[in-house]
């Protein structure tokens, strides 16, 4: 059933209430203009002003009118929109990220009338915002306190496994959605909000995201397009090759470096594994392994071996390192 919040707010609370407090409160919790999508709150001051009194004047006035009405919200109607309010707490875990709750009760129209009902009962408790959590109402401190170790328990696991997870069975998708430290992305995988995967900032951490879904290399053409949002290809290029994230393993295409590529021209790379190796190696295994790092032809790792500054080639075929 839709709640009407404004014939609760207007009709049953304030109908007791004089001309001026009702008009006051109404500015104080942003509920005057109700015709508006989401009347604005207004402050002391400018109530104030408008009524030639000071501002200590105005908050008596709207102390007193909240006195009163915490004295009216006995109708029955009220105490069936409060008992709605606990419902969906309690099914959330005793607590709920305020402006989901407000959004969910009040909509567009009514979320200002929502907080405000939310703050004539006794069983809501707000707490506010912090470094690490959202605004959030909740019914006791015992809630805010299993919701912590949860978001504490998941965290220690995000940071353990190092990836994306579901959110494991126990913990309410509520608690971890009070905490700023934890994101959902589009897909409704949790992480850690300075990872890319789920806070991706520029064409940097999008490709990013667009490389771990591919599973495999991609030419920053098709990645510009993956992209998408106009992101120009020479743009992402340059981005890319700048990153260490990222390795170039072919003409223009990326892979991820935690994948296990190594950065480097391919001399670079031939040099790595000759470097790794117990002794001289077959040109046969040289080009296997290169080929593991990088998207060239063969002849591409034979002409960089042919490089007598940096390899050698023993009487047996088998090229090792120049010592420096």
């Amino acid at each position: 059933m839709k709640l009407n919040f404004q014939s609760i707010c207007q009709g049953i609370l304030f109908r007791d209430l004089s001309g001026r407090t009702k008009d006051v409160v109404s500015r104080r919790f942003g509920l005057a203009r109700l015709g508006r999508v989401k009347g604005e709150k207004q402050t002391l001051e400018t109530i104030g002003t408008q009524y030639g009194i000071t501002r200590e004047r105005v908050r008596q006035i709207e102390n007193d009118g909240i006195k009163r009405l915490k004295k009216t919200i006995q109708s029955p109607e009220c105490q069936n929109v409060f008992q709605d309010f606990v419902k969906e707490l309690k099914n959330s875990g005793g607590l709920k990220k305020e402006d989901v709750f407000l959004c969910q009760f009040g909509g567009e129209k009514f979320q200002n009338h929502v907080f405000f009902l939310l703050t004539l009962a006794e069983p809501f408790q707000r707490f506010r915002e912090t470094k690490d959590f959202h605004a959030l109402w909740a019914i006791n401190n015992n809630s805010i306190n299993i919701a912590q170790q949860s978001i504490d328990s998941f965290t220690a696991e995000l940071k353990n496994k190092k990836q994306l997870l579901t959110l494991p069975r126990g913990i309410l998708s509520s608690h971890i959605e009070i905490s700023k430290n934890i994101l959902k992305n589009p897909e409704g995988f949790y992480g850690l909000k300075d990872w890319p995967e789920v806070n991706p900032k520029g064409v940097k951490d999008k490709s990013y995201i667009v490389l771990k879904k591919a599973e495999k290399p991609l030419h920053f053409v098709e990645i510009s397009k993956l992209v998408g949002q106009d992101a120009l290809c020479q743009t992402v290029h340059n981005e890319l090759i700048k990153d260490p994230r990222f390795v170039l393993v072919g003409r223009g295409l990326y892979a991820l470096k935690e994948w296990g590529y190594q950065s480097g021209i391919v001399k670079e790379v031939i040099s790595e594994i000759l470097k790794s190796s117990k002794g001289p190696l077959e040109k046969e295994t040289v080009i296997e392994e290169v080929l593991k790092q990088r998207y060239v032809k063969p002849s591409t790792v034979l002409l960089n071996l042919q490089n007598k500054k940096y390899f050698l080639r023993n009487p047996d075929g088998q090229y090792s390192l120049r010592e420096a």
